[in-house]
């Protein structure tokens, strides 16, 4: 997406944008209970799978940034079991195309599917994959967001084990009839995400912040064959950015933004509410957010609530009362949570740490 495409210069050419200004809105991320399947689903690109059959599909998914209503229709169903966690997306798209065949190259200069995953939902050390129409996947580890100027990213990693299949409605590369779109099936295992040997990753009853992105370009036709659209000055039209959970900004890589996947131990129907202590924390980061554009603008940090907002931070009625903290390097800021009295600290790199 575009402010990826900024960041590939040197090595992987990943750079930071940190002028890009923040939504000041607080965002309310969409929820998802990923239901447990007892059949091992094969992954063949097929919806009609009859473990499919027995899941709802997401919403649509929507504009990145606004409220604009995508041009095509995109959406996900999802299961588990003790091995994989499966991912179906349904992709309409009149004009299939794919040119990209290296694993690992920069998928998204395609027509895409991209899986974003934080285990832990600390925003720190989270998964991205990127698969076209051909199969091909793109993916990657990285130890922080890209607004963090000491972030690394593994373009080398991959993912053990994955299994990935795509099926054409249509005629792939083919410029002459109209298709009906894609469908992407997946199966990543849980394995690809332990810490240690010994790490019992497997979330039952338990969510990951997830969340996925559709990249979508204009086109043309040269010579019997698709490329993305340039306009009179020979530059690349602007990427359109579609996304189960809308992040406010044209930014995946916020990943406090991310929906909740609920994984649920039961075969059928199951309930989720996201806890209010994750409010809690949505409030520190945008407190987290505001300082560093108040940073960019004064070259130091915010030392009092009033410098980054005028408004009472309140959640579900609650009013917070953040406390900051000021020190030669960075800031803590902290608020006692009115639900559970746990205290939350923000640091200046944003990881949360709860006492």
């Amino acid at each position: 997406m575009r402010l990826k495409i900024q960041w590939l210069t040197i090595a992987l050419g990943f750079i930071s944008i940190m002028s890009h200004s923040q939504s000041k809105k607080t965002i309310v991320p969409k929820t998802y209970v990923a239901s447990k399947t007892t059949t091992p689903l094969v992954i063949d690109g097929d919806e009609s799978d009859a473990s499919w059959s027995k899941v709802d599909w997401t919403d649509l998914f929507e504009d990145i940034e606004n409220n604009v209503k995508p041009k095509y229709a995109t959406k996900v169903k999802m299961l588990w079991d003790e091995t994989n966690f499966y991912i179906l997306a349904k992709i309409d798209e009149p004009h299939v195309w794919a040119n990209l065949k290296q694993r690992d190259t920069i998928i998204f200069y395609n027509n895409d599917f991209e899986v974003f995953i934080d285990p832990d939902s600390d925003t720190f050390n989270y998964y991205e994959l990127e698969i076209n129409a051909l199969n091909t996947a793109w993916d990657l580890f990285l130890s922080k967001p890209y607004r963090e100027n000491d972030n690394v990213v593994l373009n080398d990693w991959n993912i053990p084990g994955l299994k990935s299949a795509v099926k054409i409605k249509g005629t792939l590369n083919n410029p002459n009839d109209i298709d009906e779109g894609w469908v992407l099936e997946m199966a990543i295992p849980w394995a690809s995400y332990k810490t240690s040997f010994f790490d019992k990753n497997v979330p039952t009853d338990k969510f990951w912040r997830v969340n996925f992105s559709r990249v979508n370009w204009q086109h043309s036709i040269t010579n019997g064959g698709y490329e993305r659209k340039k306009n009179p000055n020979g530059k690349f039209l602007p990427e359109y950015n579609w996304v189960w959970s809308p992040m406010g900004v044209i930014n995946m890589h916020e990943p406090e933004k991310w929906g909740y996947v609920y994984f649920s131990s039961k075969e059928g129907k199951d309930n989720f509410t996201i806890p209010q202590d994750e409010k809690v924390k949505w409030e520190l980061y945008n407190l987290y957010r505001a300082e560093k554009e108040y940073f960019g603008k004064n070259k130091t940090w915010a030392k009092a609530l009033a410098s980054l907002t005028k408004e009472t931070i309140s959640v579900d009625g609650k009013i917070l009362k953040p406390i900051f903290e000021n020190y030669s390097q960075g800031y803590n800021i902290s608020v006692k949570s009115p639900f559970s009295n746990t205290t939350y600290i923000i640091k200046e790199d944003g990881k949360i740490i709860a006492k």
